[in-house]
């Protein structure tokens, strides 16, 4: 299956190979390096007089962060100080940073330059000119940059524009309202240019109005169409607030994810901060208070990380160690908590260290439609399982926090149908909160052909992800058609999953089958038998097996557990590769236990006794069970003129052993075929015979040696059961049609034709 992710950075769609991970031996390779686009901005900073040295040195402290906290060495930033030219020889702008890339290098110099910022004098300019400032900002921005990478202005002011004493505003009676107008146009030319621009309120009191104009006025339309990455204004509370609101704006503003660490705690101390699965590059952020502390990093195995180059095949790289604030940029960081480590002199450990961190991923989806070729008329079930980059199931719904899911059937004949999916438990949806995105449609009765149904993921911090799954209205009943029951299963590396797979052939020539699992990483499943020959006329139940890698395959990711989450599909190869089943699939794949977990039992004998008597009560419940159990029952079509039409043996029931039937051509040759949820169903009696259940509740008693009826002309009775029937009614193989009745047109295996997705024990 290809695969491809979209991502809106910029307004602009840039198409993105999905990748899996640089990550660790020896779980497989990725499909590329992780994709993390590389950002313009600039950063202007308010020297007038308005603004005390206080609010002054935060300006100058979030500035600095600002660089500190992008994770693309190939992002550039500008720096520029703005008051207000109030004479010929003064200007309303100080250049202070040029352009620089954030590399390593970069990064050293930006704290350097950032410290030439200085409050205006009396005389120097005071004033707040707002127009210059995003003129120059725009102009930063624009000049020798890609159009398609991200424009972002971050605005550090207190919000109040004064051009009362700039003669380049005309007449001092008119400044005030030419200034106005000028601010106007310059943040349509910001929005014309793709500028998004981030106002940061500084100082006591901050023009709260004029901050959101300023954030309404540029570009509103950031790397994803999401409230949270929409430029609005933010106000700083004082020092301590800097980091902690600067790294939500820089999050939102570039589609990062930010997410706070403990409390901060004085060195020595040990601080925790974890990484999502979904993380593709990483930037632990440590504001450590005094440059003299110390940070050393642990990886969730409990193995101090280098702050440069690589290891474990993730790649670091360290930017303001010898300041008061540093990060780490992590690409393919390994998922999980991580420890960051603070060490002080004394002297030194006054400050509390606190730590944060800012991400960007990837969510995969694995999407199904089920049946895979429904008829016009007929309910389908959809369903969007999230998933990890490298294929596995996500376990924490705070990975996906803001999740939207867009979803809709297209097809011939027929307008196109949204479809709500939903993570509610309710209806379709099998649980709530679980990654698995489920809802139902039926076919339009115009519908006539190519069948289409897509659905897009999109959440902040997250490439945006469609998948689409293509299928065809089914003429009539398929002449092949097959059922698969694989429950979600808990399993140990190297272990297997067996199923069933209920297949029917009607045709007079064979068909061969192919089983495969697509959507998660290649090795870690795989399933037997790869193929199946079906004879003509031929049907019953084959055993499947989905076999788990041995432990190495999973390296450090398995951990103490992993979901993966795959896709179990049946192509009739015969029939132009027409895929009958594409049944999602969850195997929890946990550690091999250890000897003392093996034999647990031997130190517990008390909780040996209590499961053997729990053991006994549920004999007695399945004992229970198999006096309802309609296997062998075998069941006849009879006319009115008392003419035996058909005859049918039943197989397993459903849950509550109900075995589910129609009468299928009643008119012509009438016989009887397995269909889930049909009109009416068996099941035994403890006194003997049956009770048939018809559509709507209604139950009647079928007694051993009489009939009932069924339809207008049609009574159903049951036929004598041979010992051997009794005995094994599920031992459908291939070749033997166990479970067909003498004179069944079909040869019903295991109680004839399963009908399509009904069976399908994920709905």
């Amino acid at each position: 299956m290809r695969r491809a992710a979209v991502s809106l950075v910029g307004g602009t769609a840039v198409f993105v190979s999905l990748v899996a991970p640089a990550g660790r031996d020896p779980v497989p390779a990725a499909d590329s390096a992780p994709a993390f686009p590389s950002v313009n901005y600039a950063v202007a900073v308010d020297e007038s007089a308005s603004l005390t040295p206080a609010d002054l040195r935060a300006e100058k402290a979030a500035a600095a962060r600002i660089a500190l906290g992008d994770v693309s060495s190939s992002s550039h930033v500008t720096v520029f100080g703005f008051a207000a030219a109030e004479s010929d020889d003064q200007r309303a702008v100080d250049p202070v940073c040029p352009r620089t890339p954030l590399d390593a290098a970069g990064r050293e110099t930006i704290g350097d330059c950032v410290g030439k910022l200085r409050g205006r004098e009396e005389g120097e300019g005071t004033g707040t000119d707002f127009p210059s400032a995003i003129r120059q900002g725009v102009h930063d921005l624009t000049r020798g940059s890609d159009a398609s990478e991200p424009r972002v202005l971050f605005l550090l002011t207190d919000g109040r524009m004064d051009v009362a004493d700039s003669p380049k505003y005309g007449d001092p009676a008119h400044r005030e309202a030419e200034g106005e107008r000028q601010l106007t146009e310059a943040l349509k030319d910001a929005a014309a240019q793709n500028v998004q621009i981030w106002p940061l309120g500084f100082g006591a009191d901050p023009d709260q109005e004029q901050l959101d104009r300023i954030a309404a006025g540029g570009y509103r339309k950031g790397c994803v169409e999401l409230p949270s990455a929409t430029p609005k204004a933010h106000k700083v509370s004082g020092a301590k607030d800097i980091g902690t609101t600067l790294e939500k704006i820089f999050a939102a503003a570039h589609c990062l994810r930010h997410e706070e660490g403990p409390a901060p705690k004085r060195p020595p101390a040990t601080l925790e901060i974890g990484i999502s699965p979904l993380a593709t590059v990483g930037s632990i952020v440590v504001d450590k208070g005094d440059p003299a502390v110390e940070i050393t990093y642990a990886d969730p195995s409990g193995d101090e990380v280098p702050t440069s180059g690589t290891y474990k095949k993730s790649r670091f790289e360290l930017a303001g160690g010898n300041g008061a604030v540093e990060a780490l940029k992590i690409v393919d960081p390994l998922p999980g908590t991580w420890k960051v480590r603070a060490e002080a002199p004394e002297g030194h450990r006054s400050l509390p260290v606190a730590v944060s961190v800012l991400w960007q991923g990837e969510l995969r989806g694995a999407i199904t439609m089920d049946p895979p070729s429904p008829q016009a008329g007929e309910k389908v079930t959809v369903t969007m399982r999230l998933q990890t980059r490298e294929g596995y199931e996500i376990k924490d719904p705070r990975d996906y926090a803001g999740l939207r899911v867009r979803s809709e059937l297209t097809g011939d004949g027929f307008d196109p149908l949204a479809l709500d999916l939903a993570d509610d438990g309710e209806g379709a949806d099998p649980g709530a909160s679980d990654g698995s995105f489920t809802g139902t449609a039926t076919i339009p009765r115009d519908a006539d052909g190519e069948l289409k149904v897509s659905a897009t993921l999109t959440a902040s911090g997250l490439s945006a992800d469609t998948r689409s799954e293509s299928g065809e209205v089914a003429p009539g009943q398929l002449p092949v058609r097959a059922v698969l029951d694989l429950r979600a299963a808990n399993a140990h590396p190297g272990t297997e999953v067996a199923g069933n797979l209920d297949v029917s052939n009607t045709t007079d020539v064979p068909h061969t089958l192919r089983l495969s699992v697509a959507d998660v990483k290649d090795g870690l499943l795989s399933v037997e038998p790869a193929e199946i020959t079906l004879g003509p006329g031929e049907s019953g139940t084959r055993k499947v097996t989905v076999a788990v890698a041995p432990a190495g395959a999973f390296g450090d990711r398995l951990g103490d557990g992993l979901r993966l989450a795959g896709t179990v599909t049946v192509v009739d190869t015969t029939d132009d590769d027409r895929t009958l089943v594409r049944s999602p699939l969850s195997v929890h794949v946990t550690p091999e236990p250890g000897i003392g977990e093996r034999y647990w039992w031997a130190f517990a004998s008390g909780a040996v006794l209590i499961a053997l008597a729990a053991a006994a009560v549920a004999a007695r419940r399945r004992l229970r069970r198999r006096r309802r159990d309609p296997s062998g029952l075998v069941l006849r079509l009879v006319s009115e003129d008392g003419t035996v039409l058909n005859e049918h043996t039943a197989g397993r029931g459903n849950g509550k052993q109900w075995y589910e039937f129609a009468v299928a051509e009643a008119h012509r040759s009438p016989r009887i075929e397995r269909r889930a949820h049909g009109p009416y169903a068996v099941q035994r009696r403890r006194e003997g015979g049956a009770v048939l259940r018809k559509q709507g509740g209604s139950r009647t008693p079928v007694p051993p040696h009489g009939q009932v009826p069924l339809t207008d002309t049609l009574s159903l009775a049951l036929g004598e059961e041979t010992r051997t029937t009794r005995r094994r009614p599920q031992t459908a193989t291939a070749g033997s049609g166990s479970g067909s009745g003498s004179g069944s047109p079909t040869g019903g295996a295991g109680g004839g034709t399963r009908g399509g997705y009904d069976d399908n024990p994920y709905l």
